[in-house]
């Protein structure tokens, strides 16, 4: 699945068909280029409502959900990804495994994550086939112009990155915010990118201490697409956060 394909997959008005199992037929649907807003949750031990909390983002209008927490064994982290996979088909989103090629292949994900320090973009590919979209997390300029590159690798076969963390993030500890600038950056070298290509810009998100009070200046520095935490994880009504945020997206890009 190239770029555009994933850019086109993660709508809300998906089809119940979009499944781990059949990812190409997303792109076979031509949906619109409109997957917004990804959310990354832990297991949510505390609370013991994932099941519950990921079926409410998903019907406030999360496109993309992804279990990311180092606390968990592999088979606790399956068990997890069987009732998102559950949910995500019954609301035709995606969702997507973080850093574990092992477990991303062995639960049908059609999304797979990775860091800079992670499994390399090659071997990810060889390991998840074309069955899964491959996302990239980026910190630099330099980090940046390597994905826009290896998007048109076919050893590296990247669909998407993210730009952050814009501000700093307790989701991140000791890592640097990036700021603004860099979301810019992002957003003129995708552009030109798909430019001088001639094809779709390729689907990248912003990502780091994104909320409600500041997704406009987001946008306004060129991304329409957000990775939240926090905003919803914490939210009382995580359905209604959803909302808000595609909502306060809309209303920046108008």
């Amino acid at each position: 699945m190239n770029a555009q394909s994933f850019a086109a997959a993660g709508t809300s008005s998906a089809p119940a068909s979009l499944t781990a199992t059949d990812p190409a037929g997303a792109a076979a649907t031509g949906l619109p280029h409109s997957a917004r807003l990804y959310l990354c949750t832990d297991a949510r031990r505390d609370r013991g409502d994932f099941g519950e909390f990921v079926d409410a983002a998903f019907a406030g209008g999360v496109d993309i959900i992804q279990l990311r927490d180092k606390t968990i064994e592999a088979a606790e982290e399956l068990e997890l990804l069987a009732v998102l996979k559950e949910a995500a088909e019954r609301h035709g989103r995606l969702w997507a495994v973080n850093d574990r090629a092992d477990v991303a292949v062995l639960s049908g994900a059609p999304v797979f994550h990775v860091g800079q320090k992670d499994l390399p973009l090659a071997a990810a590919r060889s390991l998840v086939q074309d069955a899964g979209v491959i996302g990239l997390s980026t910190h630099t300029t330099g980090q940046i112009d390597g994905a826009i590159t290896a998007s048109a690798a076919a050893a590296g076969g990247l669909d998407y990155f993210c730009v952050g963390p814009v501000w700093a993030t307790p989701t991140k500890p000791g890592r640097a915010a990036v700021g603004l600038d860099l979301v810019k950056y992002a957003a003129d070298a995708a552009n030109q990118a798909a430019s001088v290509s001639g094809g779709a810009t390729m689907p990248w998100f912003a990502i780091g201490g994104v909320d409600l009070g500041n997704v406009e200046q987001v946008v306004e520095a060129g991304a329409s697409r957000v990775v939240v935490v926090r905003a919803i994880t914490e939210a009382a009504d995580p359905g209604a956060a959803a909302s808000a945020l595609l909502a306060a997206l809309d209303a920046a890009s108008a």
